[in-house]
């Protein structure tokens, strides 16, 4: 396996010494920059054999560094694995599990040894989404990937898939054969605050009320004058919930969108009624910690040869020029000769630590090692 880097800027294009003979091209990007397609253009010009595959963030990741301008990205050369690219639109997010039926239909095989996942992230319902894969393809194939982003703009997001990047559009990228190999670790390092709440009133992943309150008015009292900045400044305070006959089964969700009228939030995935909630806070140590947790996780037992980091935008937004120390922190766990890409996103698809299951998570990094043997 061989894995080069790449990066692109507006005025100097693609950048890096990759061979035309990639299989695999990844890239990331910020929306303005992908939008008008000529990024793209040019990846199938130098690699036309190869699939691509890529979205938009809220920053690119590349090694230890993140960049709002620049697309990041990285040709890989597999010696034993075959790679196949599945693409569905999605609509909207009532259309989220078929969505996810099929692409994990396209790409099951017996052989499949994992997939990595890109979504529309403001038009679809994550963790709906990741059922539809895992029903089509069974528990055992891991599942990692995330939600595009579109930075604290919330406005559209883009993915690529063989194609010029463009919305609601979900797609994967499948890893077949026995000398693959993919590990993955998701960890977040928020704390939880202020008391326990549960979810009298949500559907799907729409929250409609708190202990019989309106969910709206509990953020807004929380972020007095920051509220006119929502959905954006709801970042800064993700709820972590779970389902109180698995208290030690805990997921943490964040705001995609508001609805002032109906004082209603949407989040990246469900929101299951009778669950209980409580308000998270940042704290840097710990999150440079969780992204060490989620870096070891993924690279125990095997030496990775390019890792995928998938971070919350809204870890992001809370770190500010700090964020280097959770990038610095994952990369003293992986190995700092090791390829590192990725992007901030709407949401993150890892197994969860405790149960194994494939899941849609919020302020985490997730990060997916990969490396290959012999054949």
């Amino acid at each position: 396996m061989r894995v080069d880097q790449l990066s692109w800027s507006e005025a100097k294009g693609w950048g890096g010494g990759a061979p035309a003979d990639a299989n695999l091209v990844l890239f990331f990007g910020s929306r303005p920059a992908l939008q008008s397609g000529t990024p793209y253009r040019q990846l199938r010009e130098r690699f036309p054999r190869a699939h691509i595959l890529g979205c938009s963030g809220g920053g690119q990741i590349l090694n230890d560094d993140v960049s709002d301008d620049e697309i990041a990205g990285a040709a890989l050369r597999f010696d034993h694995t075959r790679v196949r690219l599945a693409s569905e639109p999605a609509p909207a997010a009532e259309r989220s599990r078929a969505c996810g039926e099929a692409i994990g239909k396209a790409l099951a095989a017996d052989d499949l040894a994992g997939i990595f996942v890109l979504s529309d992230g403001l038009h679809v319902n994550g963790s709906e989404l990741v059922a539809g894969v895992t029903g089509a393809l069974g528990r055992k194939v891991p599942v990692t990937g995330g939600l595009a982003g579109d930075g604290a703009r919330f406005q559209e997001t883009l993915v690529g898939a063989d194609c010029e990047p463009r919305n609601h559009m979900v797609a994967a990228v499948g890893f077949y054969g026995n000398a693959i190999r993919i590990g993955h670790g998701s960890a977040g390092g928020w704390d939880e605050f202020g008391p326990h709440r549960r979810i009298t009133r949500s559907q799907g992943n729409v929250l409609f009320e708190l202990d019989g309150k309106p969910a709206l008015d509990l953020y807004e009292r929380y972020l007095g004058e920051d509220s006119e900045g929502l959905p954006g400044t709801a970042l800064l305070f993700p709820l972590r919930i779970h389902d109180p006959t698995r208290p030690d089964h805990d997921i943490v969700r964040t705001v995609l969108a508001v609805d002032r009228a109906e004082r209603s939030m949407t989040f990246a995935g469900d929101m299951p009624q009778g669950w209980v909630s409580q308000l998270m806070r940042g704290n840097f140590d710990r999150l440079a910690a969780g992204a060490a947790k989620a870096a070891r996780q993924a690279c125990t037992g095997h030496n990775a040869q390019i890792a995928l980091l998938v971070s919350c935008i809204g870890r992001r937004l809370l770190m500010g020029q700090q964020t280097m120390d959770e990038l610095e922190a994952a990369s003293a766990e992986i190995g700092a000769e090791v390829p590192r890409l990725g992007f901030y996103s709407y949401g993150e698809i890892s197994p969860h630590s405790a149960s194994g299951l494939c899941e849609l998570h919020n302020q985490t990094m997730t990060v997916t090692a990969i490396s290959e043997g012999g054949g």
